[in-house]
């Protein structure tokens, strides 16, 4: 397998991705790009994804969220779905300027919240030829709903108002968490959800990486909680779409936004693939669970492609 790390622009700034390609390329590959979670880096789970994909003979792009990961570049650690959404397109961009992509057989795979933004690319780029999500989240959908209690949302934004509010008269920029960053910590919150949980053990324990910085701005829980990934999904997701899922709940909603999307999505050529006794962070990194996954996408991405 060949490896090659891009820097590429993203509107006023660059980030950084890793292209991968079999060994034995010959002429333009069907090429799949692979968006990294919500708060993860593109040496994460994205890679053993594509590392899988590019094992099958796809070219592969992992690429860090702008703002994020490798570079970082100013303003930093913003999560703003706009943003997040464009980055598609720009690293698209990029890969139609690359001899060895198929510009005609370009698909997107998106993991955790980078299946929510995958999908809602998809909806407006039509380069994306096949669409698909692995425990995918609506980040926006989580953010409303907070603690569950009634006025959350409201609460939130009207909380937002007053940081950026104080932001502008020039008190310092405030950032928030994505997880916790110990078991320590979570219990310190009363989290004791599976989700979180297995946060913790993925990315402080046993896949921790240095280009990985768990914060991003708390006005940016804003632009969140007025975004939906699957918004105009049933007037514009007409693409190939092929959805995984771990029948085991957690709070960050994969199992139950597999089926919303599967319900709400126009495309007629859709599958929904829930797996037994799998929760979200299995979707992750486990092994045995990559192998039963990749027995479908695989084949999905084959014929889509």
């Amino acid at each position: 397998m060949n490896e090659q790390k891009f820097t590429f622009p993203v509107r006023e700034v660059k980030t950084t991705g890793i292209l991968r390609t079999p060994d034995d390329v010959q002429g333009a590959l069907p090429t799949v790009v692979v968006m990294h979670p919500i708060s993860s880096v593109k040496e994460q789970t994205s890679s053993l994804y594509a590392k899988r994909l590019t094992e099958a003979g796809f070219a592969t792009f992992a690429f860090d969220a702008s703002h994020q990961g490798e570079l970082h570049q100013a303003p930093e650690y913003i999560e703003v779905p706009y943003y997040r959404v464009n980055d598609v397109k720009w690293a698209i961009d990029f890969l139609n300027t690359l001899d060895v992509v198929d510009n005609a057989r370009i698909g997107i795979a998106g993991i955790c919240g980078g299946g929510g933004y995958a999908v809602n690319a998809a909806l407006t780029e039509k380069r994306i030829k096949a669409v698909a999500t692995l425990t995918g989240a609506n980040y926006g959908m989580l953010t409303r709903e907070g603690d569950m209690s009634p006025r959350s949302a409201l609460d939130t934004l009207h909380m937002v108002a007053k940081q950026r509010e104080a932001e502008a008269m020039g008190a310092e920029t405030a950032f928030t968490q994505y997880s916790p960053t110990s078991h320590e910590e979570r219990k310190q919150a009363g989290a004791e959800d599976i989700d979180t949980i297995q946060a913790v053990d993925y990315y402080e324990e046993h896949a921790p990486h240095p280009n990985r910085t768990n914060k991003y701005h708390v006005t940016d829980i804003g632009e969140v909680a007025g975004w939906d990934a699957t918004y105009l999904a049933d007037e514009l997701l007409d693409q190939p779409l092929i959805i995984f899922a771990g029948e085991i709940p957690g709070t960050f909603g994969a199992y139950r936004t597999a089926y919303e999307l599967y319900d709400k999505a126009l495309t007629t050529d859709k599958q929904l693939k829930i797996l037994p006794e799998t929760t979200h962070y299995d979707i992750y990194d486990k092994p045995e669970t990559l192998d039963t996954i990749m027995k479908d996408l695989v084949p999905f991405f084959k014929e889509k492609l």
